[in-house]
């Protein structure tokens, strides 16, 4: 199977062209390959497929072979290959698990993405509190009760505001926070800090990855959240560990993602069809 290897400011990601790749078990795939010691090594696996409008599909497996609704670095991934490959033009509509996606890959290489409006209505990010939104939110964790802000980008995102994103304990409430029992469908994890009203730092743990060096999701769910308590502006720079997102949220509009994608190098895999149940 052929793979290309891309990221998204160090969220790396397989992508495979699933139109002829077709047949696979891709949660059990996306375990064996993404696997940094004994497979390939990546945060997921992407697959670009037909979508059912005859345009172009992306489909996201994590790590842990679960799949994703959406993914702000993956989508500027595909959508970078598919120029450069000739598979589309610069501008894709993308038929993803959270709705269509509208990519535009600009001259200077960078991919802008309108990500949609947010989510704030608890049954939509999903979380299971009362009222119109969850932007005030307590979760109670083994000795310590953490305020959060949760929106939905097409998958859910919780916002935790730090004094310093360095110093945060991001392996130990993450994984308690993504299992925590108001995220029905788990959650990501935003642990962020404001430096002024045009700049966040953040750092992301993954559900079903773990942290990651970016999410695109996850900063636009930040910019949103921050944004709706009055802390930073229309547009900000959220800066984390693998590089910097401009995000921008016109009040009542979509979300906008400029960021940078790569592709790192080409590659082939064995993958033995036979021992594969049928894909997901």
């Amino acid at each position: 199977m052929r793979f290309t290897k891309m990221h998204g400011l160090g969220n790396d990601f397989l992508v495979v062209d699933e139109r002829t790749h077709s047949g696979h078990n891709w949660p059990e795939l996306a375990r064996r390959l993404c696997d940094r010691r004994r497979g390939v090594g990546a945060d997921g696996i992407l697959l670009i497929g037909e979508a059912s409008s005859g345009g172009l599909r992306m489909r996201l497996f994590n790590a842990d072979g679960s799949e994703a609704e959406n993914c702000g670095n993956g989508v500027r991934c595909v959508a970078l290959l598919a120029a450069r490959q000739g598979l589309a033009g610069p501008r894709v509509t993308w038929e993803t698990g959270a709705g269509p996606v509208v990519t535009l890959v600009r001259e200077d290489g960078m991919v802008t993405v309108d990500m949609g409006s947010p989510r704030f209505a608890p049954a939509e990010i999903p979380v299971a509190v009362q009222g119109v939104d969850a932007l005030d939110v307590d979760l109670e964790l083994p000795g310590a009760v953490v305020r959060a802000s949760c929106v939905g980008m097409g998958n859910p995102h919780c916002v935790v505001q730090v004094d310093d994103v360095e110093q945060a304990p991001v392996g130990e409430w993450g994984p308690l926070i993504e299992h925590h029992r108001l995220f029905p469908a788990r959650t990501n994890i935003e642990f962020v800090s404001v430096q002024s009203p045009r700049h966040v730092l953040q750092r992301t743990f993954e559900r079903g990855v773990g942290e990651t060096d970016a999410c695109g999701t996850g900063a636009c769910a930040t910019v949103v959240a921050l944004r709706r308590r009055g802390l930073v502006e229309t547009a900000a720079d959220v800066t984390l560990r693998g590089g910097t997102l401009h995000i921008e949220w016109p009040d009542g509009g979509s979300v906008l993602m400029t960021g940078p994608a790569e592709a790192v190098y080409e590659g082939e895999v064995a993958v033995d069809s036979g021992a594969e149940a049928a894909s997901a």
